[in-house]
């Protein structure tokens, strides 16, 4: 099973706690109540390993969703599951934007770029990735797993090619469709911004590799086939050893998923597609048991599929120290 590493562990501790448990001389419980009126900025790290790859759980920030962008069920019923699931806040469902680095010791890949400050309380990605000593610069590739604009407006923002050395891999029918005149001046204003940054990414990336169907883009990372939510859809199964962690962005989102698979999110185009995929997907996960990675979970976004008396849900993953 994976385990949390030193450097992860490390990471989620107020920084009065590291060390010998002094400030100053003064004990760290008392410096603690000194300073509890200033609130600690922690950028959470989660480490765990599969075989031979180390996959770190980052984050980019969050945003809150109202309870209104899911279609399928009332405002008033998402609320309602959002308080019994302790999770309500006053604007609406906590959505992270959690992405996920893939270490071999010869390569890093980045799971998706964030949302960059275009929506919510984000733009947190760069100063993560240097908490692990990176630079944008360091990152080998980017695969981004569909072009919504949460997903790719790191890649952009400050209206540059912010990974430079990095090779860029997305679903050729998410280029296709995200590029598209037609479907541009056919979108409702939501989904605006997704296709302008798409034509950007386009242009300051050159040498994307529009990417077709399932495969793998090195020895034991992937491509799986996910699509419904956008038409390219994609998520990644990363496998070494035995085995297997599969990152499946927007299949879940919290609150809704995955107990109905007939609640959407506002920003799905091809709701029957999106329901086909859960209904396939959820059932198959449920059975195998699979390790999951979701981008808008609670940080690290690590869970479970889990058949409970007919019904399935989201069972957070007990990976943390584990042998």
């Amino acid at each position: 099973m994976p385990q949390l590493s030193r450097r992860a562990f490390a990471s989620a501790l107020p920084l009065g706690l590291l060390g010998g448990g002094l400030i100053g001389g003064v004990p760290a419980f008392a410096a603690a109540q000194n300073t509890a009126k200033t609130p600690l900025s922690v950028t959470p790290l989660a480490q765990i390993r599969i075989g031979r790859f180390t996959v770190t759980a980052l984050t980019d920030g969050y945003a809150d969703m109202p309870y209104d962008y899911f279609p399928g069920r009332s405002p008033a019923e998402v609320e309602q599951a959002a308080v019994a699931q302790f999770t309500a806040r006053q604007s609406g469902v906590r959505f992270l934007f959690n992405q996920y680095l893939i270490d071999d010791g010869e390569r890093r890949i980045l799971i998706d770029a964030g949302a960059a400050g275009s929506i919510g309380q984000t733009g947190k990605l760069p100063q993560a990735l240097a908490t692990l000593g990176l630079q944008l610069d360091q990152i080998d590739a980017v695969i981004v797993t569909h072009m919504h604009q949460d997903h790719m407006g790191g890649l952009i923002a400050g209206g540059k090619n912010n990974y430079p050395k990095a090779e860029l891999y997305i679903d050729r029918r998410d280029v296709k469709h995200w590029t598209d005149p037609a479907k541009r001046s056919g979108a409702p204003d939501y989904l605006q911004t997704s296709f302008q940054m798409a034509d950007e990414v386009v242009r300051l990336y050159p040498k994307l590799q529009a990417i077709d169907g399932e495969r793998e883009i090195v020895r034991g990372v992937s491509i799986v086939d996910l699509t419904g939510h956008t038409p390219g859809h994609i998520g990644v199964r990363i496998e070494d050893e035995g085995k297997t962690l599969i990152m499946v962005s927007d299949m879940v989102f919290p609150v809704v998923h995955p107990g109905a698979t007939d609640v959407f999110f506002l920003f799905e185009q091809d709701r029957a597609a999106a329901k086909a995929m859960r209904d396939r997907f959820f059932p198959r996960a449920a059975s195998e048991g699979a390790l999951i990675a979701a981008t808008h979970m609670p940080f690290p976004g690590l869970g479970r599929v889990v058949a409970d008396r007919g019904q399935m849900r989201w069972e957070v993953a007990d990976w943390a120290l584990q042998d």
